[in-house]
């Protein structure tokens, strides 16, 4: 019988199915994928890679008791079908539409909001030693790619596991790939497993058959297992687990239903911690997404029919232009390097990795590790440029103080998504790292209001002997208007765009990055209410351009901050110390994020939300001088 998905009203219908209707609903399954997230954007490839996977979970265990947690999360979006939210799908990581990770508000059925990688592990084990302690009875999963699996935090939380022994089942989604394919000695030992297929199914039916003869079965079973653990030792990378006191499954088809679920149903009767290696395709089912995966990670709408993405024209961004120069600068100087944690791609190294391969690191989601690999060729006198995601690089913030920043180490942080992004939402928005970069001594932060002046700013930083974050937003240039970047740049000194005129109110508004671009906007809407304020570009965030703040304040100005970055601890915040010192008695204004998350949606929709649009900076400095 075949069966479609809109069949599928709950988590007990797919119990009921045979593996045959099983496997008919993982093609509706995959349909709907495509042509939905065609329409929307989204996470494509990772989720038709678990179709039969999340299946067979969800045929095999109860989760209306048991509990699930997807390491990353942008590969739940089957999960999420399966739990009720099919019809909220046209909705996906639309603004107060379904996210695109698992939310606890969502759904009774996301145990954990995950977003960032190597987590899944730590939290499951929390949630089965409160288990334990309240002496009831159910299963706790953790779903892990092995891109995650690189992550430290990932092998922190299995050495507790191996340790505690807490009953606990890990999938380990293996699909060679993380953003950018897999890099380093794990991936190596994985890809070794892979070729074990068979090996745990031939190990016991031989140990049964040998149990199996009469009177010196067992001696015999014990002589040939101290034998096969000496050989094991030499040949098998599965010891690194079960070495670990977790033991190891595997590797098994992911996309062959009826394995999966005979294994998983075993699963559930052991006692003890265990891996299951589940071997799957990225993008599998879907042609375009299969031949580039990498591609269709995370993608903008695409048409479905010949997997062309629908875009604007245009393709530079603040990433590529990152990456074009620094592969300019790296010509001129051999001791720049680039570091990356697995995204190559993403952070717009495709270049420069290919230009330089020996001077192009990726370290594999393993930010902390980067952020101390630097540091540690920085102080033999290379130049690292780290290029990392704003919320990624958080990650890192102890190694950024401990090991660059105490010891005054010149290492360039290439921040990129710094500011909203947008429909990834919460785990994603790079709305920190202005305030948690701020407070550390030795840093130097500055944020270009365009993309040739990253240009300038790169070729600056990389010249300096201290530590340097520059801070650029996701996208590229604003089609509105064009700004001339910055012709030099001096440590601390800010940019005057527009000088003061004459009017009612004589404010002075300060912006940085992004944010440069919606000041000039908004002022165009203040002149037309007989205002005309000053514009500052506020290149350094740190250290603040302190002889441009006496000179406003010995001139009288109003002063407005702005800045796509939570207040406390930003831009406005150093402005407003440095003001506050001088008993100022004129009105200032800061105006950015306030304490709170900022959920998933459009970027334009979210400024205008929370106050950073043009129209309500304009109509928030104009009723705060009434």
């Amino acid at each position: 019988m075949n069966i479609n998905l809109d069949e599928i009203s709950s988590i007990k219908d797919i119990q009921s199915l045979t593996i045959k209707e099983l496997e008919y609903l993982s093609k509706d399954i995959r349909t709907f994928l495509i042509e939905t997230v065609a329409k929307t954007g989204g996470h494509l490839a990772s989720n038709l890679g678990v179709v039969e996977l999340t299946l067979s979970l969800y045929k095999v265990f109860n989760f209306d008791t048991d509990k699930i947690v997807w390491d990353v999360g942008h590969q739940a979006y089957v999960h999420k079908i399966l739990t009720g939210r099919k019809a909220l799908f046209n909705t996906l990581r639309q603004y107060e539409g379904l996210s695109g990770f698992p939310k606890r508000y969502e759904s009774s059925y996301d145990h954990f909001e995950t977003g960032h990688a190597s987590t899944s592990i730590s939290a499951a084990l929390g949630m089965a030693k409160v288990r334990d302690l309240k002496c009831e009875n159910y299963e706790v999963l953790s779903v892990i790619g092995d891109g995650a699996l690189t992550g430290g935090m990932a092998f922190e939380a299995l050495n507790d596991v191996g340790y505690s022994k807490t009953k606990l089942i890990i999938i380990l989604n293996d699909n060679e790939m993380s953003i950018s394919k897999n890099v380093g000695i794990l991936s190596t030992a994985l890809s070794k497993l892979r070729i074990r297929h068979g090996y745990n199914f031939f190990r016991d039916n031989f140990n049964a058959g040998v149990k199996s003869i009469p009177i010196v079965g067992d001696e015999l079973l014990n002589l040939i297992e101290n034998l096969k653990k000496g050989v094991k030792q030499l040949v098998v990378p599965s010891m690194v687990f079960e070495n670990l006191g977790i033991k190891y499954i595997g590797p098994i088809d992911g996309h062959n239903i009826r394995e999966l679920t005979r294994v998983f149903s075993l699963a559930k009767d052991m006692k003890w911690p265990m891996i299951i290696h589940v071997k799957t395709k990225k993008g599998k089912g879907y042609e375009f997404a299969e031949m580039d995966p990498c591609a269709f990670h995370g993608v903008s709408p695409f048409n479905y029919v010949n997997g062309e993405f629908i875009t604007n024209g245009k393709n530079d961004n603040f990433s590529s232009t990152f990456g074009d120069e620094l592969t300019q600068i790296a010509k001129n100087d051999t001791k720049v390097v680039a570091i990356t944690a697995a995204m190559s791609d993403g952070v717009g190294l495709t270049k420069f990795k290919s230009t330089f391969p020996k001077r192009c690191f990726d370290v594999g989601i393993a930010e902390e590790h980067a952020v101390t690999m630097a540091a540690g060729m920085a102080s033999e006198g290379y130049k690292p440029v780290v290029a990392i995601y704003s919320s990624f690089l958080q990650r890192a913030f102890d190694q950024i103080i401990h090991d660059v920043c105490l010891q005054n180490l010149p290492v360039v942080f290439a921040i990129d998504r710094g500011g909203l992004v947008g429909e990834d939402g919460e785990t994603h928005q790079g709305i920190f790292d202005l305030s948690y970069l701020s407070i550390i001594p030795n840093m130097t932060i500055l944020a270009p209001k365009c993309m040739e002046e990253l240009r300038v700013m790169l070729r600056w930083a990389v010249k300096q002997n201290c530590p340097v974050a520059i801070r650029y937003p996701r996208g590229g240039d604003s089609k509105i208007i064009y700004l001339s970047p910055i012709k030099s740049l001096e440590r601390g000194k800010w940019e005057t765009l527009f000088e003061y005129k004459e009017s009612r109110k004589k404010i002075a508004m300060i912006a940085t990055g992004k944010m440069v671009t919606n000041a000039i906007l908004a002022r165009e809407e203040l002149i037309l209410k007989g205002m005309y304020p000053m514009v500052i570009s506020a290149c350094f965030v740190k250290p603040i351009d302190e002889n441009m703040l006496n000179e406003l304040m010995d001139n009288g100005f109003n002063i407005v901050t702005i800045e796509d970055n939570l207040l406390q601890g930003g831009l406005g915040s150093s402005v407003l110390e440095y003001i506050s010192k001088k008993k100022y008695d004129k009105k200032i204004l800061n105006i950015g994020f306030n304490d709170v998350f900022i959920s998933h949606g459009k970027v334009d929709i979210l400024y205008d939300e929370y106050g950073l649009s043009p129209k309500k900076i304009s109509a928030n400095i104009e009723n705060f001088f009434d």
